[in-house]
């Protein structure tokens, strides 16, 4: 079996709820056709760089993904299909990546960084009282 990236971009105004639910529907499909998705990601409603169909933003989802290339045939016509989905992608990869993905990594050095500037900036040295 042959290994792939799926990143599919739903639409700004769905629920959480709604995005986790387009996620295992897209599970379901992989692993109903003997696949299996290794490990999914929601990278969260992050803004486009251009309009898409009139959204600014769209909610980011990416499923690693072990399967036959007839699964992601399958896939991909079900996703085409789905009015919450306005762009996908699928990469065939020598090898998923372990850990978080760079996007998820991402977050946590942004907001570990958040915390330290603010730090140098005098607002929380870690000592109590004043000079």
């Amino acid at each position: 079996m042959a290994l792939y990236e799926h990143v599919f971009l739903a639409r700004q105004d769905l629920a959480q709820a709604q995005v986790d639910a387009l996620a295992e529907a897209a599970t379901k499909i992989v692993e109903d056709n003997n696949g299996k998705v290794v490990k999914t990601e929601t990278w969260g409603l992050r803004s486009l760089a251009y309009r898409i169909a009139k959204n600014r933003k769209a909610h980011y989802v990416m499923l690693e993904i072990d399967a036959p290339a007839g699964v992601v045939a399958e896939l991909e016509r079900q996703t085409q299909i789905n009015e919450d989905v306005i762009r996908y992608m699928t990469v065939k990869v020598d090898e998923l990546e372990q850990g978080p993905t760079v996007m998820m990594r991402k977050g946590e050095r942004e907001r570990g960084r958040g915390r330290r500037d603010r730090d140098e900036a005098g607002g929380n040295t870690g000592f109590g009282g004043g000079e």
